[in-house]
C-alpha cells in the first residue's frame, strides 16, 4: 500500500498516522528507538502491513500481469500507487468522513511534527500537501504521475517503472479486482495487528 491507504489504516491516532507515515522513511531496528512507543508501533506495523500486501494471493496474481513485459519487479510499486487510487476512488466506501478532511489531517500532522521528519519526509511533506497528494489519488491521472515521479527518485532503471504504466492500463480491470479481493482482508489483518 502506499501513503494514503498507511495513513487511513492509522486514523486512529495522530501519532499512529506519523508512524505509518514514517514507514517508508525510517530504516532498521536501531532507529525505531529515536521514536516514541504509538509512533514506533506504526511503524512496525507499516513494515508489516507492506508484508501482507506483498505475500496477499490476489496481490501477487495482480503482479504476474507485468511477467510478460519483464517488469514484475517494478509492478509492487506501481500497485501500491494504483491500490491508493482505488482507495480514494471509492473512499465513501470505506469512510463516512469525506476524503478532503481526513487528507487535511494527514497535511496538519505533517506540518506540527515537520521537525522531527528524516530529511527526505520533511522535504516531500510540504510538497505532498501544496499538492494535495493524498486527495489527488482520486483521479486517475493521479496514478501516472505520482508512478513518474517516483521513478525519477530510482538510482536505475526508472524507465522500467515508468513502462509498467501501459501495462498496468492495459489490465486495470484486473488490477481493480485484485484490490477488490485484496484490500477487505487487509484491513481485518490490520485491525488484528493493532490487538496484538
Amino acid at each position: 500500500m502506499n501513503y494514503l491507504a498507511h495513513a487511513w489504516l492509522a486514523r486512529h491516532s495522530d501519532d499512529a498516522i506519523l508512524g505509518a507515515l514514517l514507514g517508508d522513511f525510517v530504516f532498521g531496528q536501531s532507529t525505531l528507538a529515536d521514536w516514541p512507543e504509538p509512533v514506533r508501533v506504526e511503524i512496525v506495523r507499516h513494515r508489516r502491513i507492506d508484508r501482507y500486501t506483498d505475500d496477499h494471493p490476489s496481490v501477487a496474481d495482480a503482479r504476474g500481469l507485468f511477467d510478460a513485459a519483464g517488469l514484475r519487479r517494478y509492478a509492487g510499486i506501481v500497485l501500491d500507487v494504483y491500490f491508493d487510487h482505488c482507495l480514494a476512488r471509492g473512499w465513501g466506501r470505506w469512510n463516512d468522513a469525506p476524503l478532503g478532511a481526513f487528507t487535511a489531517r494527514v497535511y496538519r500532522i505533517l506540518e506540527a511534527r515537520d521537525a522531527e521528519l528524516p530529511p527526505r519526509l520533511a522535504a516531500l511533506a510540504p510538497r505532498m500537501a501544496a499538492h494535495d497528494w493524498l486527495g489527488s489519488y482520486a483521479q486517475r491521472d493521479s496514478v501516472d504521475r505520482a508512478v513518474r515521479g517516483i521513478s525519477t527518485r530510482l538510482s536505475r532503471n526508472g524507465d522500467k517503472l515508468v513502462a509498467c504504466l501501459g501495462v498496468l492500463r492495459a489490465n486495470e480491470d484486473a488490477a481493480q479486482a485484485a484490490f477488490e479481493a485484496f484490500f477487505p482482508e487487509l484491513l481485518q489483518a490490520a485491525g488484528a495487528m493493532l490487538e496484538e
